[in-house]
């Protein structure tokens, strides 16, 4: 079973002051670039695997999707993406995305950001999804770059200098990376890139695109903070087609 961090008290309380829990998708920087990967979405019937407070879900619905379901192991992120939704087109269900099951040739578009490196069992996920999309429609997810998830001891190192660099080690080593992030133990799973795409593959899918995001000049200059982002890629881009 996937780990429920976002129960925990403590993370959701910090998770909850992050400007992208307060500001939604136009405070994720990434958002433009992951946006440009989705088809139209009028008439869609759209899954949202790990779908937090509901912000891309009512995005969906928003421009134009007919049904939208929202997953989530969390029921404090799920309390809260009910209490801020009004559209009777979105439905959230509690699901552990580790046993996942939906029924086959459902759904015109599968999304997910920042939820699949949580999942120990990445290829039999792919597989479902694969099975409950209709051919000929897409996959698209954003998923913490390998690169930045390998490190055992991730975190800048600075040298005599006061020059800023991103230690990339035991990136060959997949498996299970513990991480102190707004909580003590939170779980993620490491995999290179190699064996995420190839997991993709061997699922079926067609891949579509590949970003290994940065932020752009403009992003920097409007917020200073994001030029670390430029040193080494945190996120990955993905658009798989079956």
């Amino acid at each position: 079973m996937t780990q429920n961090i976002y129960d925990d008290p403590t993370f959701f309380q910090a998770y909850g002051q992050l400007e992208r829990s307060l500001g939604g998708l136009d405070a994720a920087p990434e958002w433009p670039a992951l946006q440009a990967l989705l088809p139209p979405m009028h008439g869609l019937n759209v899954v949202d695997l790990g779908c937090g407070y509901g912000w891309f879900c009512r995005w969906a619905s928003d421009h134009g999707a007919q049904q939208v379901l929202g997953l989530d192991v969390s029921q404090k992120m799920l309390a809260t993406a009910r209490d801020t939704t009004s559209a009777m087109n979105i439905h959230y269900r509690q699901a552990d995305l580790e046993q996942l099951h939906l029924p086959a040739c459902s759904l015109d578009l599968a999304y997910s950001s920042l939820t699949l490196h949580y999942i120990k069992d990445l290829h039999t996920l792919f597989a479902r999804i694969y099975t409950a999309l209709v051919p000929g429609v897409h996959l698209v997810f954003s998923i913490e770059h390998p690169i930045f998830m390998a490190p055992r001891n991730p975190g800048w190192q600075v040298d005599e200098q006061g020059r800023k660099s991103w230690p990339v080690d035991s990136y060959q080593e997949e498996g299970e990376r513990v991480t102190h992030w707004l909580a003590e133990g939170v779980v993620k799973q490491h995999r290179t890139l190699g064996t995420l795409l190839n997991s993709l593959i061997a699922s079926g899918f067609s891949i579509r695109h590949v970003e290994e995001w940065g932020p752009t000049p403009q992003q920097v200059s409007a917020q200073p903070a994001l030029e670390e982002e430029r040193e080494r890629p945190m996120l990955l881009l993905v658009a798989a087609q079956r």
